[in-house]
C-alpha cells in the first residue's frame, strides 16, 4: 500500500513543485488514514486544507481504495 500511495504522491508532487511546494508522506495509520506534511509555499498557505481535501485526499482515495482519509501532520 505504501508504494501505491507514494506513486500517487509523486504525481501530485509534479504539480506542487511547479508552485514551489512539495508533499511528504509522514505515515499511514492502521485504519487507512494517510498522514502528510506540506512543504514550501503550501506549508504556510491558508488554502492548504483545500488542496488537501480536493486534491490529495480525493486522488489517494480514488487510486488506493484502502485509503480512508488524509490528514496534515
Amino acid at each position: 500500500m505504501r508504494e501505491r500511495i507514494e506513486h500517487v504522491l509523486e504525481e501530485i508532487r509534479k504539480i506542487l513543485r511547479a508552485d514551489g511546494s512539495d508533499v511528504e508522506l509522514v505515515g499511514i495509520a492502521p485504519e487507512g488514514i494517510v498522514q502528510i506534511r506540506f512543504k514550501g509555499v503550501c506549508g504556510s498557505c491558508g488554502g492548504s486544507m483545500k488542496t488537501l481535501r480536493r486534491g490529495v485526499e480525493r486522488m489517494l482515495m480514488e487510486q488506493v481504495p484502502e485509503v480512508k482519509g488524509v490528514v496534515e501532520f
